[in-house]
C-alpha cells in the first residue's frame, strides 16, 4: 500500500458557549420548537468575542497532536480550508496557525472555502500527497466562527440561523496502511454563485458608514424564494451523483455505504438525503447539538463518530456535503485496516 494515503487522525474543538435552540428562537422570533423540529437544532456552539477563526484551528490541531503524539516538526504541509470569514481581511490564516503550532518544516496553503469544504480539502490534500508523497503527511484544519454574521433580525437570510462555531482538524499520510482516503467527485451549479454572500466589504461595495448603518456586513440572501425553487429541484439529485460517483471512483457502490457524515440541515431534507441513500438513520451523523460550521461539519462527524464507537474497521464512510457557490462534493474512507 505504499502509494495509499490514509486519514491517521483526527480531532475537533467546540467553543465554551452554548446558545440553546430557546436562545436562537426568542432572537429570531421563531417558535422554540420551530427551531428544534423544522430546523433541527437544538443548540449550538457560540466562539467567545476574543476566539478567533485561527485560536479555534490550532485549538483542534493542538489536541491531534497531543492525543496522538505527533512532532509537529514532522508535518510536511499545514491546510487551512474552513470558513473564509477570519481573524482579518485578505489574509491568511494557514501560516499563522502552523507557526503557532511549531510546524516548522511545512508549507502553509489555503483555500477560502465553504460549506462543501471537507470533501473538496480531502481530495485536495489527497492529489497533493499523490504528487509530493516526500511531504510525508498534511495537516487539515477548518473552523467556523460565522454565527457572528447573523442578523437573526433578517428573515432573507433564516435557512442560516443554524450557522455555529467549531474546529476540525486531520492528518492525511502517504504510504498508508488504514483508513483509507479513497475516490472524490464535485458538481457546480455556478448559476447561485451571487445568492449568498456578505454584500458589503469587497470591491463591489466599499465598506461605508451607509453600509455599517444598513447592516450590510452581516450574511444576506439575495433572493430567496429563487434560490430554495433552484435548489428544491437540483439539490437532492445531486447529493445522490456526487455520492455515487465518488463511489465509483472507490470500486464501491451506494449499498456498500455504512456511515453517513454530511453536514447540517434541516431534518427534512437530511431524511430524504439519507433515505436516498438506502441508510438507516442511525447510520448517519445529525449535528443538532452544533448546528452547521461551514466546512467543518463532515470531518467534525467523522471524529464524533469515531470516538464513540458508532465508525469502526471495515466500515465505508461517505463524507457528504455542499455548499453556496454552489458546488456538492463527496469523499469516501475506508475505515480500518486496508
Amino acid at each position: 500500500m505504499s502509494g495509499a494515503i490514509g486519514l491517521a487522525a483526527t480531532a475537533h474543538y467546540l467553543p465554551e458557549r452554548w446558545l440553546s435552540a430557546a436562545e436562537i428562537g426568542a432572537a429570531a422570533a421563531i417558535p422554540e420548537q420551530v427551531i428544534v423540529e423544522k430546523f433541527g437544532l437544538r443548540g449550538k456552539h457560540v466562539a467567545a468575542p476574543d476566539e478567533h477563526v485561527s485560536d479555534l484551528a490550532v485549538a483542534a490541531a493542538s489536541r491531534l497532536l497531543g492525543e496522538h503524539g505527533v512532532d509537529p516538526a514532522s508535518v510536511g504541509a499545514v491546510v487551512y480550508y474552513g470558513s473564509t470569514w477570519k481573524d482579518y481581511m485578505v489574509w491568511q490564516a494557514a501560516p499563522a496557525i502552523a507557526h503557532r503550532l511549531g510546524c516548522a518544516n511545512a508549507y502553509a496553503v489555503e483555500y477560502d472555502n465553504v460549506s462543501m469544504g471537507t470533501p473538496v480539502a480531502l481530495r485536495f490534500a489527497r492529489a497533493l500527497l499523490v504528487a509530493e508523497p516526500d511531504l510525508g503527511s498534511i495537516l487539515l484544519v477548518a473552523a467556523c466562527r460565522e454565527s457572528y454574521l447573523l442578523d437573526y433580525g433578517n428573515a432573507r437570510s433564516r435557512f442560516m440561523f443554524n450557522f455555529g462555531d467549531g474546529a476540525v482538524a486531520g492528518l492525511l499520510t502517504a504510504g498508508a496502511d488504514r483508513n483509507l482516503l479513497l475516490g472524490s467527485h464535485a458538481i457546480t451549479d455556478g448559476s447561485f454563485a451571487l445568492q449568498v454572500k456578505v454584500p458589503a466589504g469587497g470591491s463591489v461595495e466599499p465598506a461605508s458608514h451607509a453600509s455599517v448603518d444598513g447592516r450590510r456586513h452581516f450574511l444576506d440572501v439575495a433572493d430567496p424564494s429563487a434560490m430554495k425553487d433552484g435548489l428544491d429541484e437540483v439539490s437532492l439529485p445531486n447529493f445522490v451523483a456526487v455520492a455515487e460517483g465518488a463511489l465509483a471512483r472507490s470500486g464501491a457502490r451506494l449499498e456498500d455505504v455504512s456511515y453517513l457524515c454530511g453536514i447540517h440541515m434541516k431534518r427534512s431534507m437530511h431524511e430524504q438525503i439519507v433515505a436516498a441513500l438506502g441508510l438507516a438513520p442511525s447510520r448517519a451523523a445529525y449535528l443538532d447539538d452544533t448546528g452547521h460550521m461551514s466546512g467543518v461539519d463532515p470531518l467534525l462527524a467523522l471524529d464524533r463518530a469515531v470516538r464513540a464507537g458508532e465508525v469502526v474497521d471495515g466500515d465505508l464512510v461517505l463524507l457528504l456535503a455542499a455548499g453556496t457557490g454552489y458546488t456538492w462534493a463527496a469523499s469516501v474512507v475506508r475505515w480500518g485496516p486496508a
